[in-house]
């Protein structure tokens, strides 16, 4: 036999009876080498956070997966946010089952900036870009101890994966007062309901949240690219975790919501907060969806991403419709003792009952509270008119095509200034108020002429969106969790 002269390559018979044993030595030596970890950059943009910015800072902190730098960008301040958050700059070292960690926490003051919360997300982009990921947390939101871990297991097991959304609900633990736990509650269930229904769509998610929310930054390279933006996120949108959202779908990426990772946010607390907080969210998914061209941001009515935003908004015109017309149509049968009760009308509420206990059972930590909101009724049914006038201030808002800057409205309102969240009830209320005048101006023939077709137009509709709620109590949940 010829000798092997190559001293990299080795004859199994030049090992004779070790030959096994070399093998697995080398198999062993194999395994055990460390694999590639990819980076996550983590970006917290902080705005008058002082109150959280130390438990979002010990959340990331005690992650079994820790973020491999950790930037907060604090923007346009007046508290102690940054002296608090300053608290934890510098290394910080971790073990998990054996495994040392390290990541570093940096706290950046901008100062004064007009672009507000894009403006921090965007420096901070720059100071991570050369991260594979890049993790955005509010500066009031908590994670559950493996939520990074899970959404960097996600995004890495895919590559057609542009960014993946944490589950979002408030925690109601530390919420005092009646009203701010019932305002709670009702954000509660909004969050699992609209969660829900992008998990059993193929866990597609139509707004990767800026709350917990991890992206590929070569997905985030190329969308910039291709719209032509020097960064991930644009100033003329109100809703910029919408928009990028959008450009992500766009680039033939996939935009998903975690099965496992779950996050706490900030609910607001005052029905002014939360008026400014769903005004400025419904304006900015309105720009988003109609057609044409307002400010920068072009309308594409017909993208994946807001095919959802449209149901939305059309079930929400609906809720409207029948709720006024259903007051009307009692009030008048009233003035003329015309309203007869029958027991079919209590098919829809008993309905509504079933569904809103369905979506608190799917809670992963529901409460007693939630429970009660479920089933009680009239908690969700008044929760739902303040949707409605948030639904009507956003598009009242749109179709002025008056220039407003809603995060500055929404600031405004959070500090418990204005009153703009009362006008849908006060005009609500002045046009019923006409109606009845007008009502009582007509002959006992057209007054019976109008209950005898509104009556049957209320119920018609009403029976579809029966049939609808009843199809979405009958739904499997497939296991999932909110």
């Amino acid at each position: 036999m010829a000798e092997n002269l190559n001293p990299y390559v080795t004859d199994r018979t030049e090992l004779g009876d070790h030959g096994d044993e070399f093998e697995n030595d080398f198999i062993e030596s194999v395994e055990s080498l460390p694999s590639y970890r990819p980076t996550i950059g983590c970006i917290v943009p902080a705005y008058n956070e002082a109150e959280s910015i130390a438990d979002v800072l010990e959340s990331l902190l005690g992650q079994t997966r820790l973020p491999d730098v950790i930037h907060v960008v604090v923007n346009n301040t007046t508290d102690d946010t940054v002296k608090i958050a300053a608290q934890y700059a510098g290394p910080h070292l971790k073990e998990v089952d054996g495994i040392e960690q390290f990541t570093e926490v940096y706290v950046h003051d901008i100062g004064k900036n007009k672009d507000k919360k894009v403006g921090a997300l965007n420096y901070g982009y720059q100071l991570v870009e050369g991260c594979d990921f890049l993790l955005g947390v509010d500066g009031d939101t908590t994670a559950a101890p493996d939520a990074v871990e899970r959404l960097a297991e996600e995004i890495t097991s895919d590559s057609r994966i542009g960014g993946i959304s944490a589950i979002f609900s408030i925690d109601e633990a530390p919420i005092k007062g009646f009203v701010a736990k019932f305002l709670v509650t009702g954000q509660r269930f909004q969050f699992a309901a609209f969660n829900m229904q992008n998990m059993l769509k193929g866990r597609n998610m139509a707004v990767l949240g800026g709350q917990f929310s991890i992206f590929s930054t070569k997905a985030l390279r190329q969308i910039m690219v291709e719209n032509h933006q020097n960064t991930p996120w644009v100033k003329d949108s109100e809703v910029e975790d919408s928009l990028l959202s959008l450009q992500i779908k766009s680039a033939g990426y996939l935009t998903k919501i975690s099965a496992q990772a779950r996050a706490d946010v900030g609910g607001m607390t005052t029905i002014r907060g939360l008026d400014g907080q769903q005004v400025k969210w419904n304006f900015g998914a309105i720009e988003l969806m109609w057609p044409g061209q307002r400010g920068d941001t072009k309308g594409q009515p017909f993208h994946p991403n807001l095919r959802l935003r449209w149901l939305e908004n059309f079930s929400m015109l609906i809720n409207l419709v029948t709720r006024v017309l259903f007051v009307l149509l009692l009030l008048a049968s009233l003035s003329i003792s015309a309203f007869v009760f029958s027991p079919i009308w209590l098919v829809p509420p008993i309905v509504a009952i079933l569904l809103n206990l369905r979506t608190a059972l799917s809670m992963h930590d529901r409460s007693a509270r939630d429970i009660f909101f479920a089933v009680a009724l009239f908690p969700a049914e008044i929760y739902m008119w303040i949707r409605l006038g948030h639904f009507i201030r956003a598009w009242t808002k749109f179709l002025s095509r008056k220039q407003t800057d809603n995060w500055a409205a929404q600031a405004k309102a959070e500090k418990g200034r204005g009153n703009s969240y009362l006008l849908p009830f006060v005009v609500i209320f002045l046009t019923i108020a006409v109606l009845v005048l007008g009502w009582f101006q007509l002959d006992a023939f057209m007054q019976s002429t109008i209950l005898w077709i509104g009556w049957p137009i209320l119920g018609v509709i009403t029976i579809i969106q029966t049939l609808e709620m009843f199809g979405k109590v009958l739904r499997r949940y497939r296991g999932y969790k909110v």
